[in-house]
């Protein structure tokens, strides 16, 4: 199987959002065949929002049967502007019509955010129970993980040259030196994301387009989404718009609604 992601372009953050939808869906459809939830990670930023305006409102969301975790989060509160729990709340879930099942959602243990090992420990646990309650497994399958990509490469809170790159054994770790500011997090470790059967990035804006050219153009520079691409052996898709990839050598795929096929 090709490593190479597939790339859809669009206008703008707006034409991206019913693709975004579609593609989700997809997942949807495919995991609910598999078993009875819709097991799918979100990492935070600019792609929340981007989930609201993409699927509130939209037909065939099945949100009963989904399960959300989350790919990394913040040590922080959770009413904190910084909790990816907060922002997922806040611009998705308080925002679902009234009447709509809601879905399960797997956030930290917010008691525990002073000791950033006793979280990440105890959010390991919260997916063994989930992904390993009947059978023991190496690493959890997500259906879906949903990432955004930093200006420096990174994804969850997996940093360039940080040493979590090369944890393999725990599923969940801490991080207690984050470049970007909270310094104190957890996030999924590099193999339970490449595990994930499918994988879809989104970046937008002008501001992407020199780490998106590195990533893809010089993937050997190791950064963390280069890693993703690699790792997950062709189960990467990226949701971009035209100035993300302005100037970036990319091999452009046209979305093709399953709508028209």
């Amino acid at each position: 199987m090709s490593s190479l992601p597939s790339i859809y372009v669009f206008k703008d953050a707006t034409a991206l959002a019913p693709a975004f939808a579609e593609y989700i869906l997809e997942a949807q459809a495919a995991a609910l065949q598999r078993h009875d939830a819709f097991k799918i990670g979100v990492s935070g930023g600019s792609l929340v929002p981007t989930l609201r305006k993409a699927l509130v409102g939209v037909d065939g969301v099945e949100w009963g049967k989904w399960q959300i975790f989350f790919a990394d989060e913040r040590l922080v509160p959770s009413d904190d502007e910084d909790s990816n729990y907060g922002l997922l709340k806040r611009e998705l879930l308080d925002l679902l019509p009234e009447g709509t099942q809601q879905p399960q959602v797997f956030h930290i243990d917010f008691d525990l955010i002073n000791d950033s090992l006793e979280t990440a420990d105890a959010y390991e646990k919260v997916l063994i129970k989930s992904f390993a309650a009947k059978d023991s497994v190496r690493l959890p399958s997500f259906d879906l993980l949903l990432l955004g990509c930093g200006p420096d490469g990174h994804t969850c809170s997996l940093f360039p040259g940080h040493e979590l790159l090369r944890e393999d054994v725990a599923w969940v770790a801490p991080i207690e030196d984050s470049p970007k500011p909270p310094p104190r997090r957890i996030t999924l470790t590099l193999p339970v994301v490449t595990h994930s059967l499918r994988i879809a990035f989104m970046a937008t804006g002008a501001s992407k387009a020199e780490v998106l050219k590195v990533i893809f153009e010089n993937p050997d520079a190791g950064l963390p989404c280069s890693l993703v691409n690699d790792g997950a052996k062709g189960k990467v898709v990226w949701f971009v718009d035209a100035p993300a990839v302005e100037g970036v050598a990319v091999q452009k795929k046209e979305w093709k609604s399953p709508s028209s096929l």
